[in-house]
């Protein structure tokens, strides 16, 4: 992959897929982005329609795949991820897990096709080792509510694994540790859009537990910038990529309220069933093989995220505003 080639990214109307179709663009590559909308947002994408190097297929990737021509890359990010989004669709994130990764790799075995795989921090699930190193093998509880996303993102690297060691393909496996930025959905249930919706709208902050539970926050633009290079690397084993500054959850949400200027308390509700109690990439394998370690800090991360999460609270108060008093002017029924 030595110039600009032919990319598939499954989930490109997400958070990250969005992210990635526009970094692949701007590096000169032909770009398909595959969604089925479950949990993407075409609004993510719209601004890239007009691109001549841009086009959308609207599939699930739990379905046979078929894309005509050559692919130099697949990017398979096609998955509910957040606690909101799996706990409510629980079937459909281990198929796109176990079914949806073998439908990618098949493509990418037809295409020899290079394969990267987005994986997830909670494969360490709620972790006895701290930080956490590639090597972990993690402490997961696979009948628990979250097990449906820790078990359907290690059962993925096993099948990319097996394929890399049996079909010989060019795989990578990219473990994705917290990671914030423009395009989170305002009910994504993560920490971050879940704290600045509530501190915009000025209602109460809600942190589950007592709060000392700890996570480690990484702008996207870090993280694309992470997986581009891995990509591009020979390494086929698991590389963390996030930011190693942790932070307490209720420090954070203190952060959040303060820079969104609001009067807002925080209130504390149970912690959610296995609830990771820390969270922090070791990133000494990324910084080593790919040269790589995150740049933008928090203060200014967390700057770019409000800019964009005012205009989209704005907007929904308002759409909810002209809803009411469409709903006020409706003649009443006798």
């Amino acid at each position: 992959m030595n110039k600009p080639g032919r990319v598939l990214i499954t989930g490109g109307a997400g958070f990250l897929g969005s992210h990635l179709c526009e970094r692949f663009l701007a590096e000169g590559y032909d770009v398909i982005g595959m969604d089925n909308l479950i949990t993407g947002d075409l609004a993510n994408i719209e601004h890239l329609f007009s691109h001549p190097r841009f086009h959308f297929h609207h599939q699930d990737v739990t379905e046979f795949i078929h894309v005509p021509g050559a692919l130099d890359a697949i990017l398979h990010f096609a998955s509910p991820a957040s606690p909101v989004d799996y706990l409510e669709l629980p079937i459909q994130t281990l198929k796109v897990g176990s079914l949806g990764t073998h439908k990618a790799l098949g493509l990418a075995h037809a295409k020899q096709a290079r394969f990267l795989l987005a994986s997830t921090s909670e494969c360490y699930g709620d972790p006895l080792v701290h930080p956490q190193r590639e090597d972990y093998w993690g402490n997961v509880n696979p009948v628990g509510p979250r097990g449906v996303y820790d078990e359907a993102k290690r059962f993925a690297e096993a099948m990319t694994m097996a394929y890399h060691r049996f079909h010989k393909l060019e795989t990578r496996i990219v473990r994705i540790f917290n990671t914030y930025g423009p395009r989170m959905r305002l009910n994504d249930g993560r920490a971050l859009p879940a704290f600045m919706s509530q501190a915009l709208r000025g209602e109460d902050v809600t942190v589950f537990g007592d709060g000392s539970q700890t996570r480690s926050f990484c702008y996207v633009d870090d993280l694309v910038e992470g997986i581009w290079r891995l990509l591009h690397s020979s390494e086929a084993l698991p590389v963390n990529i996030g930011n190693p500054s942790e932070m307490t959850i209720l420090d954070f949400a203190k952060k959040v309220v303060q820079l969104c200027g609001s009067g807002s308390k925080i209130v504390f509700k149970p912690l959610p069933e296995d609830d990771p109690k820390i969270r922090q990439p070791d990133i000494s394998k990324a910084r080593r093989i790919l040269q790589w370690e995150p740049k933008v800090d928090l203060n200014t991360g967390l700057a770019r995220t409000l800019e964009y999460f005012r205009g989209r609270v704005g907007a929904a108060q308002a759409a909810r505003q002209v809803g009411s008093e469409r709903k006020a002017s409706w003649p009443e029924r006798s």
